[in-house]
């Protein structure tokens, strides 16, 4: 289950106008990300006094904001175009880069919010992303997970700064309420190797050591002052398991018209499903019936992938209809890892990296996200799914040149830089004409 904080007391805001400067003294103002404090980031830890909210009664606005989720993923499958098998978290880059989003003002928002399909206000926004978070977490109370122990769903949110990078009371105050996190300090500027070991040691202890090494070396660099981390982990047996003695090997058609052997799962397994013009759809629950695998199978998957939009996914959906239905399915598992850049750039965030304006953050100029990474997991067998992911967004500071300013009285030379003569030599004292 969830390892935040679940306390929806709320202490009141108060007048800070000033920043809040993340020295590598600052004082641990609360626990990590999570009742389970073991699970903090090493080293100094800062966040909101401010505890998490509690999630609304009403799921009007989760609702919506999943729908427009949906069509984020879809338009993110698109832009990505990765070739063969791709697997990612939708919601786990959602997350990552809500909180983002949380920090961004003028341009960069109004690029965020056109490419992550953010429709609602941010006062709707971040509460919203709140109590699907929340009510993600709640799922699967007395299921099982894949591997017979409890069913997991994981959903965990962090942040780790420069030392000395200064960051916005108001800002801490949004994302303890909303998204349960906090600031763990690193030294990106003089140990930038120790604080990436610091976030994968982090990623994958909250994804089970599924996610081992999110960030390849030189992701982060002495440039580097802010990674936002969100990662999501899975493990949920089916509501009706398939006989592993119903396991054989089956011929797999591959996009080239090519077959392959494969180890082919067979069962009823209490499905609903759904048929429309070259494709079929089955939905398999997972114990608990509150999620669950669905598999579309299209006759021409091009074709099919390139007409599917957030519309077409919400009528497969909505076409679902119980069934006693026979699924063969192969057991599989892969991995994707990827730079998220060119295909949010692609759906237009892409002055975000170059310069972006993150002054509902901090105060500190010059800054861009140099890059979003994101990873995923995932193995499916006859007993459930196991699935991890996990999205950093970085943000670094443009290194600013040196300056030299001919405001004053100054020395000219004009030489050869070969040989070192000087041709010309001046003085300027007043460039009056």
């Amino acid at each position: 289950m969830s390892d935040r904080p679940r306390n929806p007391g709320h202490a009141p805001r108060g007048s800070r106008a000033l920043t809040l400067a993340l020295a590598a003294a600052a004082l641990v103002l609360g626990p990590g990300c999570g009742d389970d404090t073991t699970r903090a980031p090493p080293g100094q830890f800062v966040r909101s006094e401010h505890q998490r909210l509690a999630p609304a009664s009403d799921l009007g606005d989760a609702r919506t904001l999943a729908a427009n989720n949906a069509d984020f993923a879809l338009a993110l499958l698109h832009a990505a175009a990765p070739t063969g098998n791709f697997f990612f978290s939708p919601h786990s880059i959602s997350l990552a880069l809500a909180m983002t989003y949380a920090g961004a003002a003028g341009d960069t928002a109004a690029d965020m919010r056109s490419a992550l399909r953010f429709r609602q206000e941010p006062a709707v926004l971040h509460p919203a992303f709140n109590t699907l978070d929340q009510t993600l977490a709640s799922r699967g109370q007395d299921a099982h997970g894949l591997d017979g122990t409890p069913f997991r769903l994981r959903i965990t949110n962090a942040l780790f700064a420069q030392q000395g990078f200064a960051i916005l009371p108001s800002y801490l105050d949004l994302i303890a309420e909303h998204y349960g996190a906090g600031v763990s300090l690193l030294d990106f500027v003089t140990a930038p190797e120790p604080a990436r070991q610091a976030i994968n040691a982090w990623v994958a202890a909250v994804t089970e050591g599924r996610i081992p090494e999110l960030l390849p070396q030189g992701a982060v660099d002495p440039s580097t002052v802010l990674v936002l981390l969100n990662a999501v982990y899975f493990n949920a047996a089916w509501d009706s398991a398939f006989s592993e003695a119903s396991t054989a090997p089956g011929a797999f058609t591959l996009p080239d018209g090519s077959s392959v052997s494969v180890p082919l799962m067979h069962g009823r397994v209490g499905s609903t499903l759904a048929i429309g013009t070259g494709w079929r759809a089955a939905e398999i629950p997972y114990e608990g019936a509150d999620i669950s695998f669905l598999l579309v199978v299209p006759d021409d998957l091009a074709g099919f992938e390139a007409t599917l939009d957030g519309a077409r996914y919400q009528a497969i959906v909505a076409a679902l209809q119980p069934s006693d239905v026979a699924i063969t399915l192969p057991r599989f598992s892969l991995r994707s890892q990827l730079s998220l850049r060119p295909a949010l750039s692609a759906l237009g965030m892409a002055r975000a990296f170059e310069a972006a304006d993150l002054s509902a953050l901090s105060p500190t100029d010059g800054l861009f996200i140099s890059d979003v990474i994101h990873e995923g997991w995932v193995r499916v067998n006859e007993k459930g799914t196991e699935a991890a992911a996990a999205t950093a967004v970085i943000v670094g500071r443009v290194s600013l040149p040196e300056e030299v300013v001919a405001n004053r009285p100054f020395l000219f030379f004009v030489r050869d830089r070969p040989t070192g003569a000087i041709l010309f030599a001046g003085r300027v004292t007043d460039p009056r004409p």
